[in-house]
């Protein structure tokens, strides 16, 4: 029904904004990502989903098409509404969100409020078809296609070493080539000690 919305931010709250556009104030639920790059009386533009529940009817605002298209494969998910998707985006980045899936890290949704490990395994599950072919995934597909397993192993070490799942997949998929297990988490250390 919308697409987006473009105007002028009126007002941002803690999960929220206002964009008025051609006299009719729009109100949008955001993740912190997306407000963190509004400014209130600046131009905006932003893509829209409308949500329809028994109980409510709610307009979500998003920075890029990427993070809308996230939303919406997240909110696919059983039992993942609109309140854990936008809080999964309030805390990692579409692409982030694609490599954990590829890369089969449930620890990366750690910091996600709401949302346990139990939860993050069946969003990995569920999303291991759709994010392989997407755009937000095709990045990191690509970083991640290259020895699966090993990065897989590296990101778990890591997380064994006290990093967070989110740190650790973004430290893994950044090495380039790494042939054994051990050479991969002692490159993606050097990244983390930066």
């Amino acid at each position: 029904m919308y697409s987006h919305i473009r105007g002028t931010v009126e007002e941002i709250g803690a999960d929220r904004c206002v964009i008025e556009a051609a006299g009719v104030g729009y109100e949008l639920i955001c993740s912190r990502a997306t407000l963190s790059r509004l400014t209130p009386g600046k131009p905006a533009k932003l893509f829209a989903h409308l949500n329809i529940s028994q109980d409510a009817v709610a307009l979500y605002g998003f920075y890029s098409d990427e993070e809308r298209a996230m939303f919406r494969k997240l909110i696919g998910v059983t039992r993942i509404g609109p309140k854990v998707a936008r809080e999964t985006l309030s805390v990692l980045s579409p692409e982030d969100i694609s490599l954990a899936v590829l890369t089969d890290n449930p620890a990366a949704f750690d910091g996600v409020p709401g949302m346990g490990r139990k939860t993050a395994a069946r969003v990995i599950l569920e999303l291991k078809e759709k994010v392989s072919g997407s755009s937000a995934g095709s990045a990191a597909q690509g970083k991640a296609e290259d020895g699966t397993g090993i990065r897989h192993e590296a990101i778990e070490a890591l997380i064994a070493l006290g990093y967070d799942g989110a740190s650790a997949g973004r430290a893994v998929a950044a090495v380039e080539n790494a042939d054994r297990v051990e050479d991969l988490i002692m490159q993606a250390l050097r990244l983390l000690a930066k």
